[in-house]
């Protein structure tokens, strides 16, 4: 597995930078996609990390990103935007951003990898989502629906790829300290009645995610399913214990202890 070349977007911090180093530290070729790769500072770039631009914003960008690519055997579809806001005053300018950023572009990328894995017989897609897919929480609706359909995309997809030898991996990572809560857009009205409920919401946000497993265990995590090709993977906040319960529970009393947990009534 060492000789294989690995494309991860989102390199350039968080999770992605430590995944990419995690893997050219094992060998691997790699190549790390960062949207500004030359405003990167020296001490910011891994060694072995071959990085290249790339805005999953701009959907002719990714075309011609991955005409000039060659051999890709295992993609990692890892970065990605946040949102907060009510969803009566998200902008819909804004919902579709997100949905490019962190669907459309990372589900063209696997098109366009896909023939070249399917023709050599082997290949792995993994796709970096959130456990806000599973676990829906208030103020967080175009976040959580994107992840969501990251996570349907793949797991319909994985039956139809998997008789040419190619695998797909869903991985949700729970709260990471990643410092993500600074880069989160917040939408809210000046005089918005929901003001007082998102405020506690992004509160308990930005503490869970001080407190979350850092970006070298969820690297591991990711390195773990690559090697045992496990259809899917959750990482941090107590994720066995919650997944356990969302097992047992019904939907509306998960639905209770989730907002609970972020402050809601």
């Amino acid at each position: 597995m060492a000789s294989r070349t690995v494309l991860i977007t989102g390199a350039s911090s968080g999770i992605g930078a430590a995944t990419a180093a995690a893997l050219a530290a094992r060998g691997f070729r790699v190549i790390g996609t960062s949207r500004k790769p030359e405003a990167m500072a020296e001490s910011a770039r891994i060694p072995g990390v071959e990085y290249r631009a790339l805005d999953l914003a701009d959907t002719a960008a990714i075309e011609t990103f991955a005409a000039e690519l060659g051999e890709i055997d295992i993609l990692i579809n890892n970065a990605g935007e946040s949102q907060a806001a009510p969803l009566e005053e998200l902008p819909i300018d804004a919902i579709r951003r997100l949905f490019q950023v962190n669907v459309f572009g990372p589900v063209r990328l696997a098109q366009l990898v896909l023939p070249g894995m399917r023709t050599r017989g082997r290949g792995h897609i993994v796709m970096v989502g959130s456990m806000l897919a599973s676990f829906p929480l208030a103020y967080r609706s175009s976040y959580v629906a994107t992840k969501t359909a990251i996570k349907g995309f793949a797991d319909a997809m994985r039956r139809e790829v998997s008789p040419f030898g190619i695998a797909v991996t869903t991985i949700e990572p729970g709260s990471v300290n990643t410092g993500i809560t600074t880069r989160r857009e917040v939408f809210i009205g000046e005089n918005s009645p929901y003001r007082a409920e998102l405020d506690t919401v992004l509160a308990v946000l930005k503490r869970n995610e001080a407190k979350g497993i850092s970006s070298e265990k969820t690297a591991e995590t990711i390195l773990r399913a690559i090697e045992s090709r496990k259809p899917f993977v959750a990482v941090g906040s107590r994720a066995p214990l919650a997944f356990a319960l969302r097992r047992l529970l019904p939907q509306s009393m998960m639905e209770r202890i989730t907002a609970t947990l972020h402050g809601l009534k």
